[in-house]
């Protein structure tokens, strides 16, 4: 009796009440640094004495070494601590992610075979929260219930006939067959298909209703109720089902043997503005389907997050762009004109809406605040058909019945734009109208037969076929124009081409000569923002390296120098940075290439240099992986003040 009480009074219900009453909690601890951060290779042997250079080019030797009881720097071997205590650490983002690593540390205390420990790592990260991938502990007990209630169902499953025709009394049925109707059951040895209305027609009978006689109507309604429990019985059985899809961990406890550590990594793609992480950690402890302890909320792990990006230089860049004093445009418009007529008729075909879209462009020219109209060279083509000299004359009347139309327009514009100007007064007082428009040159061209546009529209024309094509290229190596024409009017497809095609190259041209207003010489030098230059500069800020690296390469300049560093492009990034002068970020940069080389003694140089130019390059050295492990491996901010080489 007195060992069945020792044993009872270390039951389950026993560890549950000292949960409750001690309060365990499972905590977050930095990993030891040389876990699975990567490291700095060193491609020279590891030396504990470097002679470098100081800013003024003094000898200086730097040594690993520590400080001992009465303040002296004596060489000695760095020794790991063995728990690291410290709530926070510095982290350094490459090539647009960030590793955090940390402990999952649960005590003996909240361990036992029975249970289930599930923990939930949550990060914080800017104004979101995330979730990270579940812990999870499982005692061999409680694993051993999970998997006797999957065997349970297991053999439910198997008590389940998927076979419906074992229900049926075949040898019954062949019985009656045999004594009764004969001639059927010859059925039996023939492989013909029989409807179910030739197997009525000689039964009397159908065939399901012949199988439904002959089946075991109890046995087949228990299989039915069994298949219609499936989800409850799983329920039953498989209280907490094993979930494998989605956990970072899920391991057996064997035995619990002191304090259970996990090492947890989590690689995240940076963003702007991210400096830090917390991870706090939370969880239950489950006995069978049955949670039996909520597990206090850890104290968050903070990670500071550094980056390569923060060097990059905002200065704006500017391109030098020649501005020219003259400038020109130009438009077509499709005019149809009555045969052998010149004057502009705005009732036929499109001509209203043509003449509308060009007026409108002459409006918006005689508006401009950037520029003066100074002439309009109007030049009118026509088609091949009828004689050149015609045409010659023809495309003259044309061009100038259009300049004069557009003449007489553009005046009466200019009268209504100035009187809506209103009047001025002027330094004296005195009322003057608004400035005067500026009186614009028409100038008349005539193109008598535009074959070149005709050239290309029976190119691109798709309902011409390739033979069709080949007699106007050669019809069209004729030197004469009228002699050409009167060869194509004896071709099939000449009609098509006087009635579909030849309306296009009636056409009007516009050629707009404009200058600056203001402006006296030919030309000016104007600065403006290099907007390619500035994206780059964007596209480091913003975490996209690649995007920096296309847009900034051709300037390779420092910010060249930077993104190729951020995607460790060292060797590319080396060219550039030893041509530039010494400035802090450069020498700063500088000591992360060495250091990535593995040439600790110009990497310790040009990083005591930075720190002499801009001394908070001291505290940005423990952010830097490459740079703190120099700090680390040679003390370099150990030293008194007095001695110090920055």
């Amino acid at each position: 009796a007195v060992l069945a009480a020792a044993i009872h009074g270390c039951g389950p219900s026993t560890k549950v009440r000292r949960l409750t009453q001690e309060a365990p909690a499972a905590t977050l601890r930095l990993a030891k640094e040389e876990t699975a951060a990567p490291e700095v290779k060193l491609s020279s042997p590891h030396r504990d004495t470097l002679k470098v250079e100081d800013i003024d080019g003094k000898e200086v030797f730097i040594m690993k070494a520590y400080r001992d009881e009465e303040g002296e720097m004596v060489a000695n071997d760095v020794l790991d601590a063995a728990v690291v205590t410290a709530r926070f650490r510095n982290v350094a983002e490459r090539h647009g992610k960030v590793d955090l690593e940390f402990q999952v540390v649960v005590p003996e205390s909240m361990q036992d075979g029975a249970w289930q420990l599930r923990f939930y790592p949550d990060m914080y990260i800017l104004e979101d929260s995330v979730r990270l991938d579940p812990v999870v502990i499982t005692g061999r007990e409680y694993r051993r219930a999970q998997l006797k209630g999957y065997q349970q169902y297991e053999r439910f499953l198997a008590s389940i006939v998927s076979d419906t025709t074992k229900f049926i009394n075949i040898g019954l049925l062949e019985i009656f067959l045999r004594r009764n109707i004969p001639q059927i059951y010859a059925f039996k040895t023939d492989s013909t298909e029989v409807s179910d209305e030739e197997f009525a027609s000689v039964y009397g009978v159908t065939e399901r209703e012949a199988v439904d006689h002959y089946t075991n109507k109890f046995a087949r309604s228990r299989n039915d109720r069994r298949v219609a429990r499936m989800d409850r019985m799983y329920r039953k059985y498989v209280k907490v089902p094993i979930i494998t899809e989605g956990l970072r961990l899920d391991t057996v406890l064997q035995a619990v043997n002191g304090d259970f550590v996990y090492n947890y990594v989590q690689t995240i793609n940076t963003r702007p503005k991210l400096k830090k992480v917390d991870i706090v950690l939370s969880g239950d402890i489950w006995e069978s389907d049955r949670r039996i302890y909520t597990v206090p909320r850890s104290a968050p792990l903070t990670f500071y997050i550094s980056s390569l990006s923060s060097f990059v230089d905002p200065t704006e860049k500017y391109l030098t762009r020649v501005v020219g004093r003259r400038v020109e445009a130009n438009t077509a418009c499709y005019v149809e004109f009555a045969a052998g007529r010149s004057d502009v008729d705005l009732s036929r075909g499109n001509n209203a809406a043509e003449i509308g879209r060009i007026r409108g462009n002459l409006a918006q020219l005689l508006r401009n605040e950037t520029f003066d109209l100074d002439s309009i060279v109007v030049t009118a083509d026509c088609s091949p058909e009828g004689a050149w000299s015609a045409n010659e004359r023809l495309s003259q009347r044309r061009s100038e019945g259009v300049s004069s139309y557009f003449r007489s327009w553009m005046r009466r514009y200019a009268d209504s734009l100035a009187f809506d100007r209103g009047l001025q007064m002027d330094m004296e007082g005195n009322l003057t109208s608004g400035e005067p428009l500026p009186d614009i040159r028409f100038i008349s061209h005539a193109n008598p037969e535009n074959w070149p546009r005709l050239d290309v529209l029976i190119q691109e024309d798709t309902l011409l076929s390739a033979q069709d094509k080949a007699s106007y290229r050669r019809i069209r190596e004729t030197a004469d124009p009228d002699t050409r024409e009167r060869a194509l009017q004896r071709e099939g497809y000449y009609r098509y081409l006087r009635e579909s095609v030849y309306p296009y190259l009636r056409t009007v041209r516009f050629d707009f000569h404009l200058h600056r207003k203001g402006m006296v010489k030919d030309t000016l030098h104007t600065t403006e923002l290099d907007s390619t230059y500035m994206r780059g500069v964007q596209a480091i800020r913003d975490r996209d390296y690649e995007t920096a690296v296309t847009l900034l390469r051709p300037y390779r300049d420092y910010n060249t120098a930077v993104a190729y560093c951020l995607m460790d492009y060292n060797a590319s990034a080396m060219e550039i940075l030893r041509d530039l002068p010494r400035t802090a970020q450069v020498n700063y940069m500088l000591a992360i290439l060495f250091a990535r080389r593995g040439d600790d003694r110009m990497a310790v140089q040009h990083y005591l240099h930075s720190c002499s130019q801009e001394p908070s390059y001291v505290h940005r050295g423990n952010l830097d992986p490459e740079i703190s492990a120099l700090i680390k491996r040679y003390g370099l901010h150990e030293r008194d003040e007095e001695n110090t080489l920055y």
